[in-house]
């Protein structure tokens, strides 16, 4: 089979071409001076570019027909990138006005990890004449992913390519060991950003989308920032920008590509068809450590359902950028018939899943209701994710919920009773964490967990005072309470970690926020917390007590 532009070719030109794939390359040999002359006459009587690709047995692969400018490599996914990150291919192709590799010929190099990219330049009389040659380069100072060569004569051309692809494997592996453990199983990824916000709050962002890739147990290698005037509707930044990420990626070894922007499908569509590496964005990855901390059916139900509306309008018949959703890494898509029974079986899925929602949710209302007529106050906390809100719920009602120093540590609602002298108690509730960008179709999908705060007589937010961007998350937290009509409810600032904050600026952020101060891990600060709670909790009781 030809592949490429064969529209309008003759049947014997068509037989021609397909002689070559007859044709086999010695191991140590580029190119055979016979195949090199075999492929610039085809291509000097078709007056378009003629390319092949070849394995390293010296079989021919494939055969491309371009137009007089350029070839279009075929889709190779099929094969594997080796331990040394190489493909295992070379790509020979003329050039027919004497150029030398063109840029886009180096980024397919490098894009595709290929063994070699080659050029033939052709004389008058349609005969091979010099060949320019690249190779990928290992990771260096100065920044380089390739290196040009070229050779006056396809004849002197003498080349040992077998010793030559040993030695830069060698190579290869080598700088990957020095920076990358290779036998660590975790994805390695780059972190990129591209925004037109302050430059303050892009940082801020991109070392909390650090901090939700270590939750995620994923492996930060580098982090790639850009500011364009304006975001590129197709790539989100501009198309040589975000190859060069792709390129720097590949040599430094990534697996993974996360965006902290939300990328659109087409987005999603547009960067995967130029890199086999997997593409997610700040909201999938929210969505992967959801599903990793989910334990309760509730929140089992909710996450299933949030990762299906968000898988739906991107399922694409090539991408692969839902392998940590669906399974299949570095696999293609399914073809197109599979793709609409897919789609098909996802809508079904979401509508059952909807319906068992609604159903749990009836169940979660009765016990409310039940907590309700039994006249105990509720308090829930809530909080930016990581401010300690779980292990504050430990310390005050002496319970064991799962507590780590990780973004959404616990996922499900925890609910314990906290009881206080003269035989009162008060149910205290502990929610999922909040976080800056939270997507609404996240908001969405746990409104039904956050129910439970409809029902509070006072809400907690917790807030991490050795956090450097305290004040920034505490708005964040307003924000999304905002967005859950949640203004009715008093709150109750609390400041945790003061065991970490010098006390003069503990002093001094508690007055001006008027809050109370406390360290989760120590009960001794729980004082003014304690009978902070009773004076909103029972403020009949305590105007009682001071008359």
């Amino acid at each position: 089979m030809i592949h490429g532009n064969t529209t309008g070719l003759k049947p014997s030109q068509l037989q021609a071409l397909e002689r070559i794939y007859r044709r086999r390359i010695p191991s140590d040999q580029v190119i055979t001076p016979e195949l090199a002359r075999f492929i610039a006459e085809r291509s000097h009587d078709l007056r378009r570019q003629v390319g092949i690709i070849a394995d390293r047995q010296g079989t021919v692969r494939y055969v491309i027909v371009g137009d007089d400018r350029e070839i279009v490599i075929p889709d190779l996914s099929n094969y594997g990138l080796g331990r040394s990150g190489l493909r295992g291919l070379r790509c020979i192709h003329t050039h027919l006005k004497g150029e030398t590799l063109s840029r886009d010929d180096l980024n397919d190099l490098a894009l595709l990890r290929l063994d070699m990219m080659v050029a033939l330049t052709l004389d008058k009389d349609g005969q091979p004449e010099k060949i320019h040659y690249a190779h990928i380069l290992p990771h260096n100072p100065e920044g380089r992913s390739v290196e040009v060569l070229e050779n006056p004569s396809i004849h002197g051309f003498d080349l040992n390519l077998a010793f030559f692809l040993r030695s830069l494997e060698a190579e290869l592996e080598q700088k990957a060991a020095e920076t990358v453990d290779l036998s660590d199983g975790r994805e390695r990824a780059i972190l990129i950003s591209a925004s037109t916000e302050p430059w303050q709050e892009t940082a801020d962002s991109l070392d909390e989308l650090s901090e939700l890739a270590r939750t995620a147990d994923v492996l930060v290698l580098d982090r790639v920032v850009q500011r364009p005037r304006r975001l590129n509707p197709k790539y989100l930044m501009g198309e040589g920008k975000i190859k060069e990420v792709i390129i720097r990626a590949l040599q430094e070894r990534a697996t993974l590509l996360i965006f902290d922007q939300e990328l659109s499908p087409a987005q999603v569509r547009a960067i995967s068809e130029i890199t086999e590496m997997k593409v997610i964005d700040r909201t999938q990855l929210i969505l992967d450590i959801f599903a990793r901390r989910a334990h309760t059916r509730d929140g089992k139900v909710q996450v299933e359902l949030a990762q299906l509306k968000y898988i739906l309008p991107r399922l694409t018949g090539r991408g692969i950028a839902f392998s940590r959703l669906m399974g299949g890494i570095g696999g293609r898509g399914p073809g197109e018939t599979k793709l609409e029974i897919d789609r098909r079986r996802i809508r079904d899925r979401i509508t059952r899943l909807e319906n068992e929602l609604k159903s749990l949710s009836r169940g979660r209302l009765q016990r409310r209701q039940r907590r309700i007529r039994a006249g105990v106050p509720i308090a829930s906390i809530v909080g930016y994710t990581n401010a300690g809100k779980s292990t504050l719920l430990n310390a005050l009602t002496q319970s064991k919920v799962l507590t780590e120093d990780l973004l959404f540590a616990t996922l499900d609602t925890a609910t314990r009773r906290l009881r206080f002298p003269q035989e009162r108690e008060v149910i205290i509730t502990d929610t999922v964490g909040f976080i800056r960008k939270l997507p609404k179709s996240l908001l969405g999908a746990f409104k039904a967990t956050l129910e439970e705060l409809e029902d509070a007589d006072l809400l907690l937010h917790v807030v991490d005072l050795s956090n450097p961007r305290f004040e920034e998350q505490i708005r964040a937290v307003e924000r999304v309470l905002d967005d859950l009509d949640l203004n009715r409810i008093p709150r109750l600032l609390i400041f945790n970690k003061i065991d970490m904050v010098p006390e003069a600026e503990v002093s001094a952020f508690r007055r001006r926020f008027e809050a109370v101060p406390v360290s989760a891990r120590n009960r001794r600060t729980f004082a003014q917390l304690l009978s902070e709670l009773e004076r909103r909790l029972w403020p009949h009781q305590a105007e009682t007590l001071d008359m």
